[in-house]
């Protein structure tokens, strides 16, 4: 590989987001409003501590109550 441990680029990166469900995809924008997505992307889901994926839940179902 080319040092990117194999992350996804470009289209391919595009088009995996599209085949997300409604509540993956908004469980990614929150990470990265949140300023994890660089982590999930380095070490995945696991890396993150309880309260971080806490927050993330919360703020999920915040967002599902509005809409």
């Amino acid at each position: 590989m080319n040092g990117n441990k194999g992350l996804l680029h470009g289209a391919a990166r595009r088009n995996a987001f599209a085949a997300l469900t409604r509540e993956e995809r908004m469980k990614y924008e929150i990470a990265r409003e949140l300023g994890l997505l660089d982590r999930v992307r380095e070490v995945g889901w696991a890396g993150l501590t309880a309260k971080e994926t806490g927050r993330i839940g919360g703020l999920i179902g915040q967002k599902k109550k509005q809409h």
